[in-house]
């Protein structure tokens, strides 16, 4: 069977240098190129990150391998990179293969100017979604003086965007203490002072009350997983944050309410904040990243904005 790699042979070949910010060089996710619908190629500050994602045969892995090598004795390659490396991700132990240079584990990276810690290797997750890029330049350019509730905020990086827009006060809240310390070391790294962001390690349905106190918000985002064993299922718990809006925003407040799940529509959040916040009113949908192009419009992020404009206290 033969494994068609030419769409990854062109983007390398089209690195005259490599990139100064942290990227996303190829996306197979969204199912464009048949036969690497379950890879992933990103730039990580002098570093190749190639994630698999359901394993493949021997000879797609050695054709994977074979683009590899080429870019890493190319020129640019050899004046600039320090590491190519391939992250197994089907496994159980996310198996790290190095193919060229050392593993820095722990790198700062920069996007749209700001800085970012992430965690490589047999991590599941880096700690930066490439996708949203944009949900983070969009936030950042609407925050100027401004109350922002962040939830589900894992790292913080629309915190991070936030206060990078003249934010004047942050609301951190995720269940994983280890990721909002992550966080905060993210805003230290751009030397953001920290006496108005908070980071609240708690569960959000046990916490509306500590969230009311420190509101009520001018930007509320919500970027939840898909599925967290115990804690969420989106599909049904979704309904229950967005009922509890109201009682959080200011008259004229805006929502980012995300959704990346390829199974769910953005008509999904569409009806559902019409039925649980009818004072909201939908506004538009963010574009991704040209990059993360997906063959079906829905099967990518969905970031949809919402605003209360009209809503009276």
């Amino acid at each position: 069977m033969q494994f068609d790699f030419s769409p990854i042979q062109q983007v390398f070949s089209q690195l005259t240098e490599l990139p100064n910010e942290a990227v996303r060089l190829f996306h197979g996710r969204g199912r464009c190129y048949p036969s690497l619908e379950q890879l992933s190629i990103d730039f990580l500050s002098g570093q190749i990150m190639c994630t698999v994602f359901k394993e493949q045969g021997d000879a797609w892995m050695e054709g994977l391998r074979d683009c590899l090598n080429t870019l890493i004795h190319s020129d640019v390659a050899q004046k600039q990179l320090t590491c190519v490396f391939i992250q197994h991700r089907y496994r159980v132990d996310n198996a790290v293969e190095i193919l060229f240079g050392r593993l820095d584990e722990q790198v700062v990276v920069t996007e749209n100017g700001l800085k970012f810690e992430l965690s490589l290797g047999k991590k599941q997750n880096t700690g930066l979604f490439f996708d949203m890029r944009n949900g983070r330049d969009w936030v950042k350019k609407q925050s100027e003086n401004k109350k922002v509730l962040n939830l589900f905020a894992y790292t913080c990086g629309f915190s991070v965007a936030a206060v990078a827009g003249g934010a004047k006060q942050v609301v951190n809240l995720d269940m994983a203490k280890a990721a909002l310390n992550q966080g905060r070391r993210n805003h230290q790294l751009n030397d953001h002072a920290l006496d108005n962001v908070s980071f609240l390690g708690h569960d959000l349905f046990k916490s509306w009350g500590k969230l009311r106190k420190f509101g009520p918000y001018d930007l509320v985002i919500i970027d939840p997983p898909t599925f967290q064993k115990g804690s969420f299922a989106l599909t049904k718990d979704y309904q229950r944050i967005l009922r509890k809006l109201p009682e959080l925003l200011y008259p004229g407040a805006t929502v980012l309410a995300c959704v990346n799940d390829p199974t769910v529509q953005s008509q999904f959040l569409i009806d559902e904040m019409h039925r649980e916040a009818p004072s909201m009113t939908f506004i538009e949908r963010l574009e991704n990243p040209p990059v993360f192009e997906d063959i079906d419009p829905q099967g990518g992020l969905k970031c949809l904005v919402f605003s209360n404009e009209h809503a009276v206290l």
